[in-house]
């Protein structure tokens, strides 16, 4: 439906509208774009810094994360860890300056499953902001949503007061082991869902409401709301702008800039999908989760494993090649 140059001119983009019903996240690590698109909070990961950390602009964070790492010493493994941990916290320090919000910052993925390794790291990184200047109501702290990650979530939320963003989150179970740790916030992956599903199946074209990366976030978001859970539901991972409009409503939704500037340029209605009345009036059973009940529920998901896993090896070949360009 194409819109008359004079209606347009009274009608809000789809993004303006989105942002009357769901709190809009950057998925970058540019600068430029976090200042073009004034998303209230931004996320990065290994992937995204090391794209970032390519381009001459922001060579020299990369130069003070190296000086910083030669600075403190130690094995040549030791000295590259520090500078990493340093740059991701120097990215994150630059993008507090031109939102209002919060950033993520993720641990490393080869500490998946690695509870105390996981809560380790992401104490190291709240006090390397804490050094700069930043305090830790500002930052979420990315983990891989494996049983032992959720853990680690539950440990740093409780304990040290440390917001928790659980991420690479794909099954039912997952979603629900995050609720009962009482973490701040999940990130359920909506296209790489899709990815699966196209990969893996016959049909290779999805209407939006039936995309079943959209299916699982509307379900996950409808169990929070109606069984009370404070733990914020942020859909991520979009391949197009018809999965966003599909989640609106969503309490946060993270999007990389390519789409944001779709959103921006696109001037049709946009009504809610997602509304805590109606999730507070669906069929959904409360359930707990154990340690063993999560494995097997998780592991009756086959998407949700594969994904998992598959999620965990690219973080961690982009952390390596990220270690090897500090080399």
């Amino acid at each position: 439906m194409s819109v008359s140059p004079v209606k347009r001119q009274k009608m809000e983009s789809v993004l303006d509208q989105l942002r009357h019903h769901t709190t809009v996240v950057a998925d970058t690590g540019d600068f430029n774009a976090i200042d073009e698109y004034k998303p209230l909070d931004a996320t990065t990961n290994p992937s995204l810094i090391l794209a970032a950390a390519q381009m001459p602009a922001y060579q020299k964070l990369v130069d003070d994360a190296v000086a910083y790492g030669k600075k403190l010493g130690g094995s040549e493994e030791e000295q590259i860890k520090n500078a990493s941990d340093k740059l991701f916290v120097l990215f994150g320090a630059e993008i507090l300056k031109r939102i209002p919000g919060r950033v993520s910052t993720e641990v490393d993925a080869r500490l998946s499953f690695d509870k105390e390794g996981m809560i380790q790291r992401a104490r190291r990184l709240i006090d390397l902001y804490k050094e700069a200047g930043i305090g830790k109501d500002r930052i979420l702290i990315k983990l891989s949503s494996t049983w032992e990650g959720i853990q680690a979530g539950k440990v740093l939320e409780a304990e040290y007061g440390i917001h928790c963003n659980m991420t690479l989150l794909f099954s039912f179970a997952q979603a629900v082991a995050c609720a009962e740790a009482g973490v701040t916030l999940i990130s359920p992956f909506v296209g790489r869902i899709l990815d699966w599903y196209i990969a893996n199946g016959d049909k290779k074209a999805y209407e939006p409401s039936e995309d079943p990366g959209v299916k699982s976030v509307t379900k996950i978001y409808n169990y929070y709301k109606k069984f009370g859970y404070k733990t914020i539901v942020m859909g991520a991972s979009f391949r197009n702008t018809g999965e966003i409009r599909a989640l609106t409503g969503c309490d946060y939704l993270t999007i990389s800039p390519k789409l944001l500037a779709e959103l921006s340029k696109e001037y049709t209605k946009l009504t809610p999908t997602l509304t805590v009345k109606e999730a507070q009036a669906c069929d959904l059973e409360k359930i707990h989760l154990d340690e063993k009940a999560f494995r097997w529920h998780h592991n009756e998901d086959q998407m949700a494993v594969e994904k998992l896993s598959d999620g965990i090896r690219k973080f961690a070949a982009d952390a390596i090649k990220l270690e090897r360009m500090l080399k």
